[in-house]
């Protein structure tokens, strides 16, 4: 079987699997609501927020447009604030959907300034949000998203957050840090299959809603909100993949948010040693390095690409390449979810083997 290190979909404990095993049940009926209240109820104390929160039958990007059509209007101003692939891709949604966005856009490999972002809200009152992405699996970078936080909330801007690839594996408070709308996905720390967008809502948010001209039906936060007020979702749900979900939160709240993130955070150290200890270097600024995804560059002769062909064909250890401009100049080794240090090391002493075939000659 494939060892697979790659930002997501991430490997899936087998009680998760067996769940999704289940034959269907009604989901009007009262044992899929209560399913789907506790649900909720595990993943507002994950969120570590009062907020409203809702689960949506989608991937990340979804929950994303959810954010968006939610509490803007055609030619609303926005920040976006972007250190990569994913930021970028956020701030074309909302262009897309007609807003004038403002693109703040920093050195890949980097994580945004809070005083770039304040001078950037300085120079316009109208800005009416600012569009985040926290970790930046691109980059294998993550925002200081408290320091934002503080510049945003000093200018009275909403906050959306691209959380997709932290929730569940970084500390990220949304109350604490003041995120109107937070947005995951089910296939990332969460160790559950593609399916599911997780997103929550602050009161200012729902301000900003009943304001809201852009076009939404099936992404109509208001119709998630009508619904679960009933302890239903407005649309058919996926169904297999929220049963994976009540298995995969408790399992999560069985460990302990603070130790999840304690973990994450040294089986990253584990992949950055590791690394490095072969020749390689890192990518991404080390001081704000994820510890969700190492990002990796092509030095010293490395062809990535055969790299990634000689992991996934004689080791059957499956990693991640560059995205966009970054297309063959780096590799990423995932490590979030269901992942401790000995599946981490598995990588190493593969690499260690792999690299001279890809082309690599360690520096002397």
């Amino acid at each position: 079987m494939e060892e697979l290190r790659i930002p997501g979909p991430t490997p899936c404990p087998p009680e998760v699997l067996q769940a999704m095993a289940r034959q269907m049940i009604n989901h009007r009926g009262e044992e899929f609501q209560g399913i789907l209240m506790g649900v909720t109820d595990n993943l507002k104390q994950l969120f570590q927020t009062k907020n409203d929160l809702y689960i949506l039958t989608a991937s990340g990007t979804g929950g994303l447009e959810a954010a968006i059509v939610n509490v803007l209007s055609p030619d609303d101003k926005v920040l976006s604030v972007s250190i990569g692939a994913f930021g970028d891709r956020f701030a074309t949604m909302a262009e897309r959907f007609g807003a004038e966005v403002t693109r703040l856009s920093f050195e890949w490999g980097k994580p945004a300034d809070p005083d770039e972002v304040r001078r950037a809200l300085q120079k316009d009152s109208k800005i009416k949000a600012v569009l985040v992405t926290h970790n930046e699996t691109s980059t294998g970078v993550t925002n200081d998203l408290g320091a934002i936080s503080l510049v945003v909330k000093e200018f009275n801007k909403l906050l959306l957050v691209d959380a997709i690839s932290s929730l569940g594996s970084i500390n990220l408070p949304v109350d604490e840090w003041h995120c109107d709308i937070a947005v995951t996905g089910s296939q990332k720390g969460w160790m559950v299959p593609p399916g599911l967008a997780m997103i929550s809502v602050s009161q200012d948010a729902w301000q900003a809603y009943a304001e809201s001209k852009m076009p939404r039906f099936y992404w109509d936060i208001g119709q998630a909100k009508s619904y679960l007020e009933r302890n239903q979702t407005p649309w058919t749900p996926a169904v297999s993949v929220v049963f994976a979900l009540a298995v995969s939160l408790e399992m999560i709240l069985k460990e302990g948010l603070a130790e999840i993130v304690a973990r994450h955070a040294r089986v990253a150290q584990c992949a950055r040693e590791g690394v490095k200890s072969l020749g390689l270097s890192l990518f991404a600024d080390e001081d704000f390095a994820s510890n969700t995804v190492t990002a990796v560059d092509s030095t010293n002769g490395l062809d990535p690409k055969k790299l990634l062909q000689v992991l996934r064909e004689k080791h059957q250890i499956v990693l991640g390449g560059g995205q966009q401009k970054l297309d063959g100049r780096i590799f990423r080794i995932g490590h979030l979810g269901w992942v401790n240090e000995s599946d981490i090391e598995k990588v190493i002493t593969a690499l260690k083997v792999a690299l001279p075939e890809a082309g690599f000659v360690a520096a002397r």
